[in-house]
């Protein structure tokens, strides 16, 4: 069936009986359970992730989502899915433009007008091409909840195309537009997470891979991605099988000021009677709200420095790390932190060592890098504790990696920069440059040949990608 022959038609369901009950009776009591099972939250969401496996799996975690969009006065609602066969096979997105979606509980319209809006906002990006939605059922198994929550609100279901970071930026840049014209707008993502590990090792996987979503940072989730499934995990096939639309949803959430991220609920399919804890599928409930995450105090600020040293006084005498309970929001959010060591009186460098991309939660990731720039900074012999007492400490923050579209957009004394080519890459931090006096020249092509082993002109050339970050900065 080709897609001039599909217009207008009724898509019917391809996982009624399979993934959800056929019977009407029986899944709408079935959603109705699970809504009533969870709490509504009150910050209203301007997107939500749920998972897609069968009901008896995630329908429970799904409804931890769905049930925050329950009068909230949503018109429209955006699906973004993808499909587990031909997602690799195509660039773009696949809208499903017109006509309805049929589920045991009815037919959703589709959104005509806003499809076409969206289509038309960038041709080269979105295609009417309906193929790729046929027999999968990431997007299909959204559209119950979705008839139970939102009654009569039309769905517009995309099919995200290949999952690479250029993709997701491409279909996020062209939908930003179309969102901020369209007030009242839900959108819902569709992806599980880890597929087929013990359940113990996918809830590490799985808490990592949240964090890098939380971190509102794409790289880091690429990062991420690589990381897991080189570790070597047993029977670890993917680390998320939506990563396409949540790619899509992370810079959307940035570019709206959905930058609040709450994660509701987390399990796995090994948590319910059906499930097999020795091999398991992870599944997530997020939504990001419009505003900021929280930010750090200056008392939050003083609790950072002073675990810092500790953690350094205790691992270079005894290799542990103190016990630490976080007592705010902010020191919980998941960061990338460096940590700068200086001699007290000369302010001579003696270790600098952090992470590019956020992994664990601030405070821990303070932990870590502490140890790393005392003990593992290649220019130096590791520190010991007889050196901690001359040391001054200094933690860098730093904010999600955003790919810059000119080298035009550095700004000295504002951002730090990442740049990549190939497997080459380097970065400095915001404080590096004013430092040692450089202009954005003098900035980019130091990166370039010092850290990136490229030559000092290479910010100039095409295929050369500059991230762009800001950094708070604290000392003791």
């Amino acid at each position: 069936m080709t897609a001039m022959r599909l217009v207008n038609e009724v898509r019917p369901p391809t996982v009624a009986g399979a993934f959800y009950p056929a019977n009407p009776d029986h899944l709408t009591q079935l959603i109705d359970e699970y809504l009533a099972a969870v709490h509504r939250l009150e910050p209203e969401p301007s997107l939500v992730i749920v998972p897609h496996a069968g009901y008896v799996y995630s329908g429970g975690v799904a409804a931890h989502s769905f049930k925050q969009a329950i009068d909230r006065g949503y018109t429209h609602v955006i699906i973004l899915g993808f499909s587990h066969s031909q997602a690799y096979s195509f660039d773009g997105a696949a809208v499903w433009a017109a006509g309805a979606w049929r589920t045991p509980l009815g037919e959703v319209p589709i959104d005509a007008t806003l499809a076409q809006k969206i289509i038309a906002s960038a041709p080269d990006v979105f295609t009417a091409d309906r193929s790729v939605h046929l027999d999968e059922h990431s997007l299909e198994v959204q559209v119950p909840f979705i008839q139970r929550v939102l009654p009569g609100v039309p769905i517009v279901p995309i099919s995200i195309g290949r999952p690479t970071l250029e993709n997701a930026q491409a279909v996020a840049d062209a939908l930003t537009q179309v969102l901020r014209e369209t007030p009242h707008t839900l959108v819902v993502t569709s992806t599980d997470l880890s597929h087929y590990p013990s359940s113990q090792d996918a809830v590490r996987v799985d808490q990592a891979s949240i964090n890098a979503v939380v971190s509102l940072d794409p790289l880091a989730l690429d990062a991420w991605e690589e990381e897991a499934l080189s570790s070597r995990t047993p029977d670890l096939r993917t680390i998320m099988c939506g990563k396409g639309p949540v790619l899509v949803s992370m810079l959307l959430a940035r570019s709206l000021g959905a930058e609040q991220v709450n994660v509701i609920h987390y399990a796995n399919s090994g948590d319910v009677p059906q499930g097999e804890p020795g091999r398991v599928v992870g599944y997530v409930a997020i939504e990001f709200v419009r505003g900021q995450p929280p930010a750090l105090t200056s008392e939050d600020k003083t609790v950072l420095l002073k675990l810092a040293r500790e953690t350094l006084a205790e691992f270079l005498c005894h290799r542990t790390r103190p016990h630490f309970e976080p007592a705010t929001l902010a020191v919980q959010q998941p960061r990338a932190t460096f940590v700068t060591l200086r001699h007290q009186q000369t302010h001579d460098l003696r270790g600098c060592r952090g992470e590019v991309f956020a992994r664990y939660p601030l405070w821990e990731s303070v932990q870590h890098v502490s140890i790393l720039s005392a003990t593992d900074d290649p220019r130096f012999n590791p520190m010991t504790y007889a050196e901690l007492a001359d040391m001054h400490l200094e933690i860098s923050v730093l904010t999600p990696m955003r790919l810059a579209h000119s080298p035009e957009e550095v700004i000295v004394g504002k951002h730090g920069v990442m740049i990549r080519q190939g497997g080459r890459g380097g970065l400095f931090l915001p404080q590096v440059p004013v430092e040692q006096g450089w202009d954005r020249d003098e900035y980019l092509s130091t990166l370039c040949w010092m850290k990136a082993g490229l030559s000092a002109d290479a910010w100039r050339r095409p295929g050369v990608q500059l991230y762009l970050f800001e950094a708070e900065i604290f000392e003791e």
